[in-house]
């Protein structure tokens, strides 16, 4: 039997005025994928691209401006104020920062027990003991629950975030960029926290990122962004094995590799990332593409799936 599909977004726009209102800023521009149960998605592209514009979008912290976002066949965008409330216990966001998005004025027991409130969920005692039990899941004492952020490391402070993000047990949590912040000694501890929470709960995670060896290590399909848009969408191993997208080969050949003796072919950009309020004619990537044809200046490429037997590999390119 095949996974459904929880989560499905289609053509989802999110534009913004300018600063000056001389101009929109078309942050996210009609990104479409599916994400199935039990599954990880994970989003890789440039600081700028609109991956967390996108997450926020997905979970209507922000409007849309166009799309459509149906969530376990419900259509989030149609919900009232007070229906979207009920329904955010099945969709939780872990946040980039540990220092900033907990707030230093409370202890980690109401940090935690914040969720039960606002959901008017369980007794006292019983939020008592649902907080011990989501910080020994995290990996911590319970008695941490007695005292305030600023006590914590930087990794620690991220356990308790995602503790928080998994109080009501939800179907969906999207992390955003969730190891950026921390040391790289810390980072592997909390993506191999982030996997076996994954196996216990059933979770299903959309997992933001810049760092693509950090994205192979966790997802099972990868989209790549820039500019707003998909650019290449694909399984995990085949995305790595065989990207397509000249910007996803750019991407893929920045990785360190580990193997002694074994190199890559280091593809170097030229440019920087064009302004989102005036993107480029056709091809948004092309400004910088080693592999530009006279066309791709003028005519926006549509999405091709490169492997229609298996699951799809699609890529937006004027090179197939």
């Amino acid at each position: 039997m095949e996974n459904q599909a929880l989560l499905e977004v289609n053509a989802l726009a999110a534009h913004f005025p300018s600063r000056d209102g001389g101009a929109i800023v078309r942050a996210v521009d009609g990104v479409s994928f599916a994400l199935n149960r039990g599954d990880t998605l994970g989003i890789v592209g440039e600081s700028g691209c609109g991956k967390s514009t996108l997450a926020r979008a997905v979970l209507r912290l922000i409007e849309p401006t166009a799309g459509t976002v149906r969530f376990a066949g419900e259509d989030l965008l149609a919900l009232s104020r007070r229906e979207l409330r009920a329904r955010r216990r099945d969709m939780q966001l872990i946040f980039q920062d540990p220092f900033a998005s907990l707030d230093p004025r409370f202890k980690v027991g109401a940090i935690l027990s914040e969720p039960f409130h606002i959901h008017a969920l369980g007794t006292r005692q019983w939020r008592r003991r649902r907080v011990a039990e989501l910080l020994e899941q995290v990996g911590l004492d319970a008695e941490a629950s007695l005292r305030y952020p600023h006590e914590f490391s930087g990794g620690q402070r991220q356990r308790i975030g995602i503790a928080r993000a998994i109080a009501l047990e939800p179907q969906l949590v999207i992390a955003d960029e969730p190891v950026s912040a921390l040391d790289v000694s810390i980072q592997s501890q909390i993506l191999n926290l982030l996997v076996a929470l994954k196996k216990r709960l059933t979770l299903s995670y959309v997992f933001i990122s810049h760092d693509l060896a950090v994205v192979e290590h966790v997802s099972d399909r990868v989209a790549v962004m820039y500019l707003g848009e998909f650019v290449e969408t694909a399984e995990t191993e085949v995305l790595y094995t065989q990207p397509s997208h000249p910007y996803t080969q750019a991407l893929i050949s920045a990785i360190p590799e580990l193997e002694h003796g074994k190199r890559r072919e280091r593809i170097v950009l030229t440019g920087d990332i064009p302004n989102p309020e005036e993107p480029p004619t056709g091809c948004r990537f092309h400004p910088r593409c080693p592999h530009a044809l006279p066309k791709c200046a003028r005519t926006t490429p549509e999405t091709r799936n490169l492997q229609s037997d298996r699951s799809p590999h699609l890529v937006r390119c004027h090179l197939y």
